[in-house]
């Protein structure tokens, strides 16, 4: 497969990542799919943006619209860059549990590696999720503001965002369980709460037909 050979993730066809996903290859996995749909998410809502910008309807939020759809298209390549490096990641660590361990300093510089690539391992989803809830905002104020006649994919942007902010969220959990550094696994456990809090509140306010709080 491609990642195999050191090629691209998001260079390839949509047929042939999901080949690698399906393959017994453990990356790219979770991570780089939480990613993926982020982007996904991030993709609807600026074209929810360049379907409502530029229409005399819609001029009240023309501002508004135009600031979200350009940091709509940003937020999609920094979720692509995401996808690759949250299986890099994933390498890091496996590469971390390879190194030599047959006298003390080896052992103990094997350990410094593998807390510091499983850190790593942790902070890449936990940035994923953060650029998810980013876009399950933007995706808010696509369907608030941006042309009705695609509010089903703003709607469909948001739902990407929030399950690419949960499924980034696991995959923050389960490395947690492997970093001995306590003050750093309680900020990043942490900060994936809040993600996961926001994500949460905006989902209620949606569901009762509330507009976000600024």
């Amino acid at each position: 497969m491609a990642e195999r050979d050191g090629s691209s993730l998001m260079d390839r066809t949509v047929r042939d990542f999901l080949a690698e996903l399906a393959s017994d290859s453990p990356a790219p996995g979770g991570g780089s799919v939480a990613a993926l749909a982020g982007a996904v998410a991030a993709s609807l809502a600026a074209m929810v943006g360049r379907l409502t910008v530029d229409r005399e309807e819609f001029r009240e939020h023309e501002a508004e619209v135009k600031a979200a759809l350009t940091r709509a298209d940003q937020l999609r390549e920094e979720l692509l860059e995401l996808v690759e490096e949250d299986t890099r990641a994933f390498q890091r660590v496996m590469a971390a549990f390879r190194l030599p361990k047959g006298t003390p300093a080896e052992r103990e510089a094997r350990r410094s590696a593998v807390q510091s690539a499983f850190k790593e391992a942790a902070e890449v989803p936990l940035r994923t999720a953060e650029l998810c809830l980013q876009g399950l905002r933007l995706a808010r104020l696509m369907a608030e503001h941006g042309n009705p006649n695609a509010s089903s994919d703003a709607g469909v942007a948001a739902l990407m965002a929030a399950a690419g902010a949960r499924a980034a969220a696991l995959n923050v959990r389960i490395n947690l369980d492997s970093i001995r550094d306590a003050e750093a696994k309680e900020d990043l456990a942490a900060r994936i709460d809040a993600v996961i809090a926001e994500v949460e509140e905006l989902e209620r306010t949606a569901e009762a037909g509330e507009s976000p709080s600024p």
